[in-house]
């Protein structure tokens, strides 16, 4: 296929437009299943969801004629890039759509650590063994000739980069992308500190030798200013001076900082929100003239549309709740279901953050004062086209009726409680005490006891999202708005990042197969077998529910005789 006839089929292509879906028939559990209604197109019998999907366009050849490549491609035609944080979710979702869509990029130099006895180089290795790349690897089977592996480490001062790699980037890189973080939201307040504040002071000491620097993002949250209702695309102050902050990190021993943390962190809820906030403070005291922007994205989550709908890699935030819900373990969710649930799609937050990036060296060639104002990038869902936790709920419960896993340990039985004394009962009731009884079976039995543990594990994590949950929060999205009008017609085919045109349904639908295959490794043609699984667990769990109202009836009939 020509160069000319690639660009022609990027042309061609409708990136708002979902694709067409062939849905499984909506299972019905028996006697009413509990939120199985609505939602697709139904046919007689469960088959496989189908979602076509476009190949990747991949243009081997960096020497094609500048005319044929949209204005982001030429901005990225024969440059080297830069990525920290590539072994991520958001950091692969990045090289992919760099390989596939940006084929005049000479070189991607990645960061990245040894870890758990691998090499950097094992490392890379396990970033292209993701299921995402396979397309790309049919259609571009020489793509490793344009990944470099740096030996680095966030934690560590100047980032742990060696001199010879250091030079390396400063002669050869163009374009950076600064996504590393540590994303636990109860990290300890000096491993916070040292990964997202002192690396961010790193990452721009080193950007500020490059040579050729073309253009830096750095990835922030759009929840580092969560004390704020309204959160426009600026910069605020910080809840400290970044300077001392990093001089407070420095002077006081582990113990006394874990001691002091909750006094620091004031209004934010987290170690992760705070030390974002600071790094935020950081890029602004350090840009010194720097081509240098910043992108706050909401919640990410699952792919739209590239390169497969719904592929996902991890657990984080939503994710963990349609898991934990779809396969019966988490039955409530303190959250409000009026609020905006602030969520993106990871594939349309990497096109935005590459926008950006070209978006910020025009800006940069325009401005005529020596230190440009720094632009925000606010990356969130939009007030005209958004979804509540309430739909969110009710989304799960729907596709989690019409794809049951093979994977359910229980009938899918969620629902959000805004109430906290109710969210609490159903915690009691709904989680602990199933806990304990199974637990207590498996001591019998000789086998080792988990479900409490577990449980203890998935409150955590209940706890930390609940702040996000129900609350609120305007984010104000103009500069995003404005870069989406500045790209060619070609580039927002090709680069679409616009939230006012997704279709939601479509996404969560995809979002919950793609839990099921990538996270559960229940795949699609599993989906009959499931549903047969499905109506025992409910018939089960209506029978458990009459055994405990007969119990109840019994107590309370008891309890009342003995008194009368």
């Amino acid at each position: 296929m020509t160069v000319a006839s690639l660009q022609q089929e990027v042309l061609n292509q409708s990136a708002p437009s979902a694709p067409e879906t062939e849905l499984p028939a909506s299972p019905s559990a028996g006697g009413g299943g509990g939120g199985g209604g609505g939602g697709g197109s139904s046919t007689s019998g469960a088959t496989p969801l189908v979602v076509p999907t476009a190949e990747p366009i991949v243009i081997d050849s960096p020497a094609a004629v500048d005319l044929k490549l949209t204005e982001i491609q030429q901005f990225y035609d024969r440059c080297n890039v830069f990525i920290t944080g590539g072994t991520g979710f958001l950091g692969k979702t990045l090289i992919y759509k760099l390989l596939t869509s940006c084929p005049g990029v000479e070189n991607i130099f990645l960061l990245i650590r040894s870890k758990r006895g691998k090499d950097i180089f094992s490392r890379v290795e396990e970033i292209f063994e993701d299921a995402m790349f396979n397309k790309m690897k049919q259609a571009c089977p020489k793509y490793d000739h344009k990944i470099r592996a740096i030996a680095g480490d966030c934690t560590l001062p100047s980032l742990g980069i060696g001199s010879s790699d250091r030079e390396t980037l400063v002669e050869n890189v163009n374009i950076v992308f600064h996504l590393a973080a540590t994303v636990r939201f109860d990290e300890k307040m000096k491993t916070a500190m040292q990964i997202n504040v002192k690396a961010c002071r790193d990452i721009l000491d080193l950007c500020y030798e490059m040579k050729h620097l073309k253009s830096v993002i750095y990835v922030s949250t759009a929840y580092t200013q969560c004390p704020q209702k309204e959160v426009e695309e600026r910069f605020y102050e910080p809840p400290l001076d970044s300077k001392k902050m990093i001089a407070l990190t420095d002077c006081v021993s582990d113990s006394m900082m874990e001691n002091i943390t909750p006094i620091l962190l004031d209004k934010w809820p987290n170690t992760y929100t705070f030390t974002k906030a600071i790094a935020e403070d950081v890029v602004r005291q350090n840009s010194r003239g720097m081509p240098i922007g910043m992108f706050r994205p909401g919640i990410v989550i699952a792919t739209y549309q590239e390169p497969v709908p719904g592929w996902i890699d991890n657990f984080y935030g939503p994710t963990g709740v349609i898991a934990g819900a779809g396969t019966g373990v988490l039955r409530t969710l303190r959250a409000d279901p009026t609020k905006v649930a602030n969520m993106v799609p990871v594939d349309l937050c990497v096109n935005g953050m590459i926008s950006a990036a070209w978006d910020i060296a025009e800006r940069f060639q325009t401005e005529i004062m020596p230190d440009p104002e720094i632009p925000v990038y606010n990356f969130c869902t939009e007030r005209s086209n958004c979804i509540t936790w309430g739909d969110f709920t009710y989304t799960t419960i729907k596709f989690g009726s019409m794809y049951p896993t093979v994977k359910s340990v229980w009938y899918l039985c969620y629902r959000s409680n805004p109430n906290r004394i109710m969210h609490f009962l159903a915690i009691l009731f709904l989680h602990y005490l199933p806990a304990i009884f199974f637990d207590v079976i498996a001591l019998f039995i000789g086998r080792k006891p988990r479900l409490m543990r577990t449980y203890k594990k998935i409150h955590r994590f209940m706890a930390v999202i609940e702040y996000f949950s129900m609350r609120q929060w305007d984010f104000k999205m103009e500069n995003m708005n404005a870069l989406w009008r500045r790209l060619s017609n070609a580039d927002q085919k090709l680069f679409f990042f616009d939230m006012r045109q997704i279709n939601w349904d479509f996404f969560l639908e995809q979002y919950f197969c793609g839990i099921r295959q990538y996270l559960l490794r229940d795949p699609l043609e599993t989906v009959p077998e499931a549903l047969v699984r499905w109506n025992r667990l409910y018939w089960l769990h209506q029978a458990v529910k009459v055994l405990v109202l007969f119990v109840m009836y019994k107590l309370v009939f008891s309890i009342w005789g003995f008194l009368s």
